[in-house]
């Protein structure tokens, strides 16, 4: 029998959270973001962002042209009435600014609630080791401090490490790469080798982002979520 959730998500836009950490691979977030429009055409995206990952990203804010209110943003997480892809953002700063007083919503509750799917792409050493050791000091962390594990495969968390070759190949990488997947359940869409933007070759690189697109269709499909 489907799960209420997934029965939902066919009758509505597909609510995509896009989570991007500190790694140079998040250059790659517009190439991402136009094709899941493009592949799953009725699709919502929200993209929350660490802080170190906006040191690679140009003009974070226009991702929040139509929407640029932060109070605009919230009510997008309460339901969009258009089939039209709908984009829009949060940085840790939201987080804090979004709650005042008892009953305000709490935005990395609330991004939990909305989220079908979350794809962190990339996901560098960093935020591997925070969110392995259940830290949750951002908002990135904390919406995955707040998944809920037992339901995983109705709302599954796809990640996309990206990180130096050595970093990569660390004992530590592996340690918290088998955890996530086999006591978590998260989905490993692996690091390829190529040349790295340090210069160095090996593996570590993000996977390719049409790969990344195609792999999170057949995984969505497999689990009835489309």
């Amino acid at each position: 029998m489907q799960s209420q959730i997934e029965s939902e998500s066919k009758t509505r836009n597909l609510n995509f959270l896009i989570g991007i950490t500190g790694s140079v691979a998040t250059i790659k977030l517009d190439e991402l973001i136009n094709g899941l429009v493009k592949k799953f055409i009725r699709i919502n995206i929200c993209i929350i962002a660490s802080q170190n990952s906006l040191h690679f990203v140009q003009d974070f804010g226009k991702y929040n042209q139509k929407c640029p209110i932060l109070a605009e943003r919230h009510k997008f997480l309460k339901g969009s009435e258009t089939q039209e892809p709908v984009i829009f953002s949060f940085t840790d700063e939201d987080e804090w600014s979004s709650w005042s007083k008892r009953n305000d919503p709490v935005l990395h509750i609330e991004l939990r609630k909305w989220a079908d799917v979350f794809l962190i792409a990339p996901l560098g050493a960093n935020s591997l080791a925070k969110i392995s050791n259940g830290m949750c000091d951002n908002l990135l962390t904390s919406v995955i401090r707040a998944w809920d594990i037992e339901n995983i495969n109705a709302k599954p968390v796809i990640i996309c490490p990206a990180m130096n070759t050595l970093m990569y190949q660390h004992p530590l990488t592996k340690t918290q790469l088998e955890f996530l997947v086999e006591k978590l359940g998260f989905i490993l869409i692996d690091s390829i080798e190529k040349v790295l933007m340090c210069g160095d070759s090996g593996i570590g690189a993000m996977a390719k982002v049409e790969d990344i697109i195609e792999k999170t269709f057949e995984i969505l499909k497999s689990k009835n979520i489309l």
